[in-house]
């Protein structure tokens, strides 16, 4: 029952701080069978033992539905409307703790999945990578996945759900699926920002060792376990005073700055992720660097 883990290698070094977790959850799905009931019983001995972990996925209504049906539809969107502004009145950081995975089967068709997470504080869970990888992130950074959740299902709840997301759900979902945090000098982030490769992977190469580098994005960490060239993150900067190698204190950090007028920005650099040096061997050369096609000098 290894659902296509059995591909992840730990090792690599985008894995790094997560590989604990990981190979624990994994091994524990061979007991479970699956992978939500290997992940309640990690998050049960995280909450027993006090400690913190050290898709934009839609179900969008059916056009098929009868009239019936869809009159079935509003009235429980409306039920989650209510549950979900019940709670908004209290919430504004999420506290992380009480949590359940359960099987994707018990989220209904006609709710979308943010919506039902925030309700129900349950989170519907496939037996595969993706949602493997979202379920350790929920351990590791319960606070920032609780306001993620949040943010999202506030959304829903003033503007619905449609075809078009809209600027704050849309930076809500890169984040979650796709961010990777890095804290580094201004030089660094400058080079980054400029798209100026060359500096970045050349003048600059050796300043890669004293960034930190988290990948947060789940849908990230996913398509990593099958490397590529061309795969590129959006870079998200952690604050120069955060102690970004304490996951606690990460994500009580990001959990208070992820608020929706700066998110709706999109603050994030785009970053071919294998071009960090030590994540892959043939970036040793700078020829690596000069694909175009992969490293871009515009938003083009």
């Amino acid at each position: 029952m290894a659902f296509g883990l059995e591909l992840i290698d730990w090792p690599r070094p985008w894995f790094a701080g997560w590989r604990g977790l990981g190979s624990l959850t994994s091994e524990l799905i061979a007991e479970h069978g699956n992978i939500c009931s290997a992940l309640n019983a990690v998050h049960r001995f995280l909450l027993a033992n006090d400690s913190s972990g050290s898709t934009g996925l839609l179900k969008d209504i059916s056009p098929a539905h009868s009239a019936k049906s869809e009159g079935e539809t509003f009235r429980a969107h409306t039920r989650f409307a209510h549950q979900i502004a019940r709670a908004s009145a209290t919430l504004t950081l999420g506290s992380g703790g009480a949590v359940e995975f359960v099987s994707q089967s018990e989220l209904p068709a006609e709710i979308a999945y943010e919506a039902f997470i925030f309700a129900t504080k349950r989170i519907p869970t496939r037996d595969n990578p993706h949602d493997f990888f979202n379920g350790l992130c929920w351990l590791r950074f319960p606070q920032a996945k609780s306001r993620l959740n949040f943010l999202q299902a506030q959304e829903i709840t003033s503007q619905g759900v449609s075809a078009s997301r809209g600027p704050l759900r849309d930076a809500l979902t890169l984040f979650d699926e796709n961010v990777l945090l890095l804290q580094a000098s201004d030089e660094l982030w400058h080079a980054l920002q400029a798209r100026d490769w060359k500096k970045l992977f050349g003048k600059l190469r050796d300043e890669w060792q004293s960034a930190h580098i988290v990948i947060f994005g789940h849908a990230l960490l996913e398509k990593l376990v099958t490397p590529y060239k061309s795969i590129t993150a959006h870079v998200f900067r952690v604050a120069s005073d955060v102690d970004a190698k304490d996951d606690q204190a990460l994500d009580v950090w990001l959990a208070a700055n992820l608020q929706p007028d700066y998110l709706a920005t999109k603050p994030y650099v785009p970053l071919p992720v294998l071009g960090i040096p030590g994540w892959w061997p043939d970036n040793e050369t700078i020829s690596f660097y000069e694909d175009k096609k992969v490293f871009r000098v515009s938003a083009g």
